[in-house]
């Protein structure tokens, strides 16, 4: 009951970070990684695993976030030459290391919600 309950929560939450996607500058790439985890989800809810499909999104996010990472502008120049500006302080990226971590910290979401997919399905898959 758990799992159903957090994949129908992570699901409306994806969904809505999707159509907050919509006025960021790229929302063609946003809004596809956000609904992509919300199907998952929603699939996991009614105890349908696909593994290779959370292999997929894990290894694209991740591989989205190590760029996020170390691009100009992204985490590590946040932490070394921004000092670690407050990211939550307005819903507006006036900056663009702020954009930049922000979506970092999105990706890392992502990425955990589908690895606990990914490990939740494999234990359900190996009882039957």
């Amino acid at each position: 009951m758990f799992m159903k309950i957090f994949n129908f929560f992570f699901c409306f939450v994806f969904v809505v970070f999707a159509a907050l996607q919509y006025n960021d500058p790229d929302p063609y790439v946003w809004i596809p990684i956000y609904l992509y985890a919300a199907v998952l989800c929603a699939l996991a809810a009614r105890k349908k695993f696909y593994p290779n499909a959370y292999w997929l999104g894990i290894s694209v996010y991740a591989v989205y976030a190590v760029y996020k990472f170390f691009c100009k502008d992204g985490v590590l120049d946040w932490i070394r030459i921004h000092h670690e500006q407050n990211i939550a302080d307005t819903m507006k990226a006036s900056t663009p290391w702020v954009e930049e971590t922000r979506e970092f910290f999105g990706l890392v979401i992502l990425i955990v919600v589908l690895l606990i997919d990914w490990l939740y399905g494999n234990k359900v898959k190996s009882k039957k």
